[in-house]
Formats: C-alpha cells, structure tokens, sequence
C-alpha cells in the first residue's frame, strides 16, 4: 500500500538547522511532484516547497525562500528538506506529500513535529 514517512522532526533553537525526510512506497515515485507542506496549531496547512518529477525544478514559500532546500533521490525513493537559520515561527506539523494530478492522485505522510524554540 502507499506509504510516505517522514523523519528528522524534533526540538531545535532559533537560527539552528534540521534535515527532514520522507520515504516513499507502493507507487511509482518517479511519476509524482513532491512537496512539503506545514501546519501550524490554528492556521491552515500551507505548501512550504515543491519539486517536480525530475528534480530540475523547485517552488518554495516566500517564507522560506533562501533558508530551505528541497531535494529527491528518485533512486532511493526519498525526498528531503534542509531547514536552517530556523525561526520560532517555523515551527509546526510538517507533511510530505505525494501529488499526480492529472490522475487525481494525492498521498500524505503522517506528519513530523518541529518545534523552535530557545
């Protein structure tokens, strides 16, 4: 069955790094953009930074931009998000996701706390 499970969450000061990943399983990887999205406690999920099939191609938030990295090794079925120069405002829930739009495909990890906070 589809699985995406995310790691690397956890407890870091401002300004610190963290890397998150996601392992994907039972479908065919190579054929979906992947994204990380966020939800914060009260507020809507939000994209945070989005790859193409390929990789050649990546989308962040403005919020993010220049601070996080988004990557895929489509060998290995993962994808992965280097956070730093981490705000208290970065902090929550984030999810990988799995999109194939044109078939009206979308799969969600479980999600992966991270908290920033001194």
């Amino acid at each position: 069955q589809v699985q995406l499970v995310e790691s690397g969450g956890g407890l870091v000061q401002p300004g610190g790094s963290l890397r998150l990943s996601c392992a994907a399983s039972g479908f065919t990887f190579i054929w979906y953009v992947m994204s990380w999205y966020r939800q914060a406690p009260g507020k809507e999920r939000e994209l945070v930074a989005k790859i193409t099939s390929s990789g050649r191609t990546t989308n962040y938030a403005d919020s993010v931009k220049g601070r996080f990295t988004i990557s895929r090794d489509n060998a290995r079925k993962t994808i992965d998000l280097q956070m730093n120069s981490l705000k208290p405002e970065d902090t929550a829930v984030y999810y990988c996701n799995a999109d194939k739009s044109d078939r009206g495909l979308s799969y969600w990890g479980q999600g992966t706390q991270v908290t920033v906070s001194s």
